[in-house]
């Protein structure tokens, strides 16, 4: 009996062992369960504060984007003002200095309210339409000090800082129109067209080619600083609304030099100054690639306001202070989508090659074709912004001493990007001034009146002078 109930308690010793070891287990595996789930939790918890950490501006770009915005503004006011205004006869300076200060205001105001929105803002659509314009962000609802707008790295500058920079963009490509609509359009139909164009035509070209999603921008164009979004699309507008004007009255038969040269040469220097803003700024930070830009922004427009001076003097003239003025435009338009896309000696080549253009589509095409686009906008920034758009994809190259990496098109391939994206832009331009332009002229009208023009759009526009 005695063995039995020994062999009996034995058997209990072991199931008791064997029970409490299976619930040491089970609890070693509860435990570290817990703990496990307990440390993916704490990581969750602590991912949104990481990411709000991470998402502070940084302070040395945010400065130097606030800077360059400004710049950006000196361009508009006093840079393209005075340098307008100084190619006019002095009967209207002060209405086309008036013109594009307050083209420049709408444009701000408009962008805060919807231009934003259409052209990045935060809700991106579906399907076709997501491709021309995003949505949200109408009025800037839901943005405060603390929201932040990614740049091309891991940084972050301030969101109200990209949405300034991006609206200097669109104030003063609606004023580099109004080149070609000088001394004859209405200032009420200046003010209704703007609105009318901007949200038709040059919000969902800034979304095309700058935010992700966009047309231009999925197909892989290359427009650094706008190209194609400002100088195509302003110079191909300027163009059609010439057209829809008619000519100036005494055009051509009349000379119509420039009134003040003077005024005009410090236009052009606060153009050229405050166009480092305008491209190394679009690097959105301050690094190699807004060097890089600055450094194209300066010999590229060196080599197009000599090669324009040149010219003059192989034509049989004199190297002027027009030609000069007229080849730093050029230069500088032409490397805007390739400032940040070309080594220095592909921007030098590029400013040779546009000035030389420019040169012949103003001094040649314009009176063989019979348009009156009064300052050049066209003849400069439309015809500059082309060969700089698709010249871009050959200095990009590596084998000019451009930036494109081992993963770049071919040269073929990003030839015909280029090439389709500005043709994208002109037809979308053009289609959409014509639209902009007869609503206006089939309402309030666009053109001021014989004795108004005549008399000059400072006194019957303004009521005011600007020289007594």
């Amino acid at each position: 009996m005695s063995g039995a109930n020994e062999k009996r308690d034995m058997n209990m010793i072991r199931k008791f062992a064997s029970a409490t070891a299976a619930c040491g287990l089970s609890l070693f595996a509860a435990t570290a369960a817990f703990a496990q789930e307990a440390a993916e939790a704490t990581a969750e918890a602590a991912a949104p504060a990481a990411e709000a950490a991470a998402a502070v501006a940084n302070p040395g770009n945010n400065a130097w984007m606030m800077t360059a915005t400004v710049l950006v503004m000196l361009m508009i006011l006093p840079g393209l003002a005075l340098f307008y205004g100084g190619l006019t006869r002095s009967k209207n300076m002060l209405s086309t200095m008036t013109q594009v200060g307050a083209t420049a205001c709408l444009a701000m105001l408009i962008w805060v309210m919807w231009g934003y929105s259409l052209a990045f803002g935060d809700t991106t659509y579906e399907g076709t339409l997501g491709l021309f314009v995003s949505g949200g962000s109408y009025f800037l609802s839901g943005m405060d000090a603390s929201s932040t707008a990614a740049t091309f790295t891991d940084e972050v500058i301030s969101k109200f800082v990209f949405v300034s920079f991006q609206m200097t963009f669109a104030a003063i490509t609606a004023g580099l129109i109004l080149g070609a609509t000088a001394e004859r359009m209405k200032f009420s139909a200046v003010m209704a067209f703007v609105p009318i164009w901007l949200t038709i035509v040059y919000f969902p070209i800034a979304h095309m080619v700058w935010a992700g999603g966009g047309l231009l921008f999925e197909d892989g164009a290359l427009d650094f600083a706008g190209g194609t979004v400002v100088h195509i699309n302003a110079g191909v507008s300027g163009l059609v609304l010439a057209y829809l004007l008619g000519k100036r009255r005494g055009y051509p038969a009349e000379p119509m030099p420039p009134h003040s040269m003077t005024l005009t040469m410090v236009g052009t220097g606060l153009l050229w100054v405050g166009w480092f803003g305008f491209n190394a700024g679009s690097a959105l930070e301050a690094d190699g690639s807004a060097g890089l830009a600055m450094i194209n922004t300066f010999v590229a427009t060196a080599a197009g306001a000599l090669t324009w001076m040149v010219i003059e003097k192989l034509a049989g003239h004199k190297g002027s202070a027009l030609g000069f003025c007229s080849g730093v435009i050029a230069g500088l338009v032409a490397v805007t989508p390739a400032a940040g896309n070309s080594g220095p000696f592909g921007a030098i080549l590029l400013g040779i090659v546009a000035s030389t253009v420019c040169y012949f589509a103003v001094a040649k095409a314009k009176s063989k074709f019979g348009y009156d686009d009064s300052l050049d906008a066209f003849g400069i920034h439309g015809v500059g912004g082309i060969v700089g758009a698709i010249g871009t994809a050959v200095v990009y190259q590596a084998f000019i001493g451009g930036p494109a990496g081992d993963d770049a098109n071919s040269l073929g391939t990003q030839l015909w990007i280029q090439i389709k994206s500005v043709l994208i832009t002109i037809g979308w331009a053009g289609i959409g001034t014509l639209i902009a332009g007869y609503l206006v002229k089939l309402t309030i009208g666009l053109r001021v009146d014989e004795e108004s023009e005549v008399n000059g759009l400072d006194i019957s526009e303004h009521g005011e002078r600007a020289y007594n």
